[in-house]
């Protein structure tokens, strides 16, 4: 086998982009699609909505179609699978799948509450055999790789603070009406922390750790007629003593993406997740404190002081990454993974963390105080479930 067969499971913006990918069929004007990835093709295609099986026929005649998932799973035509489904789903097609033999690679978020994902994990523990992986694309991103790099070697000491601004992704009242699940408790699960934020969750945590203790503030259909949360601004505090901030929402058209690190001896600034800026201290922040003049406090504070100063270094890089390439090299690297055991990018495992971070923030919110992670699992599904209820629109979980 020199080539993974995937299926997709769900054929919409996400699932149709990703079949698109394996076949070149994708792109808009202007944007060419991505080259293939060599050791990928499609194998498959599956969705119970007659209008995507209509529209499969005549894009991908050739590809077997399946309006049950489980059927695609047995048929023999595929050799892993990609959940592009709504969020509930993902948890439930990876447990099976795992369970039957069968590579899944999961679309973000792992899921929407971190119960059902840790259930998922132990299924994954108990079956090896099997790859297990996840959709975040963003852990490609040179960039943040390097970024992790830096922070990971302990090059430039411990973090003291991290804020993220990610508002880059306005939302219409239109957007959230293309499908009775969106935006809703039920069908989605919450607003902008399980259907934007998560690649961002999962970067932060990634890079920065896992915070101890959450504290947030969300509001619920800011701006815009849905019943969940789509303006979020989080508190964080990590067993360092380190403090971080993280602040999202999807009713601002100009849109703001900005990561900021600080660390015992410099900066690290990012803007628009595609430019860096790594300011190194020649002396990190404790001998400055100790030794640093008035006259030297002056030129900071009044904004002379610069590298050339000698006070610190300089160092940009930027990420080149074109439309799709990310989302590629996921399944590239799941596929090189599954066929020679390379090293997975993103392990299905990881998903967890994002899940649990985001199931904190609603709690918080919900409770108006702050709370422990890892989120108390029972407590939180509680919670979701009365949500839920009150909505009417679907089963409690």
């Amino acid at each position: 086998m020199s080539k993974i067969r995937y299926g997709i499971i769900g054929v919409g913006a996400q699932g149709g982009a990703y079949a698109g990918f394996l076949t070149g069929k994708a792109g808009f004007p202007g944007m060419p699609a991505p080259e293939c990835p060599p050791h990928c093709e499609l194998g498959a295609l599956c969705d119970i909505d007659p209008e995507k099986e209509k529209m499969c026929a005549e894009k991908y005649p050739e590809f077997p179609f399946y309006t049950d998932w489980k059927e695609m799973v047995a048929s023999g035509n595929v050799d892993a699978v990609i959940t592009t489904v709504p969020h509930y789903l993902h948890t439930e097609i990876a447990i099976y799948c795992l369970e039957h033999g069968m590579n899944v690679l999961v679309e973000k978020p792992a899921g929407v509450f971190a119960k059902s994902v840790r259930e998922m994990n132990e299924c994954a523990a108990n079956h090896p055999e099997t790859a297990f992986g996840i959709m975040f694309n963003q852990r490609t991103n040179k960039l943040y790789q390097k970024i992790k790099e830096i922070v990971s070697s302990g090059e430039m000491g411990e973090i003291r603070r991290s804020n993220w601004i990610i508002n880059s992704w306005w939302r219409p009242d239109s957007y959230y009406a293309q499908s009775e699940w969106r935006a809703t408790w039920g069908g989605e699960g919450g607003g902008v922390l399980v259907n934007q934020a998560p690649h961002q969750l999962d970067l932060w945590q990634w890079i920065c750790g896992v915070p101890s203790k959450v504290y947030a503030k969300c509001l619920y259909g800011c701006h815009r007629d849905i019943a969940v949360e789509n303006d979020v601004t989080i508190v964080t505090e990590y067993p360092n003593g380190a403090t971080g901030s993280f602040i999202t929402c999807t009713h601002d058209p100009i849109g703001t993406d900005r990561l900021e690190i600080d660390l015992d001896g410099g900066k690290i600034v990012v803007d628009g997740s595609s430019k860096a800026t790594v300011y190194r201290l020649i002396k990190d922040e404790n001998e400055m404190n100790q030794t640093m003049s008035m006259m030297d406090v002056a030129k900071l504070t009044m904004g002379n002081a610069s590298g050339a100063d000698g006070m610190y270094t300089v160092e940009t890089f930027e990420n080149t990454d074109g439309w799709g390439k990310q989302h590629t090299t996921v399944m590239e690297n799941f596929a090189l993974h599954i066929l020679e055991g390379a090293p997975l990018l993103a392990p299905g495992s990881d998903g967890i963390n994002g899940v649990n971070l985001a199931n904190a923030t609603q709690l918080s919110s919900w409770l108006g105080k702050e709370v422990d992670t890892p989120v108390d699992e029972d407590l939180y599904l509680s919670e979701l479930n009365k949500k839920i209820a009150e909505e009417g629109k679907f089963p409690t979980r």
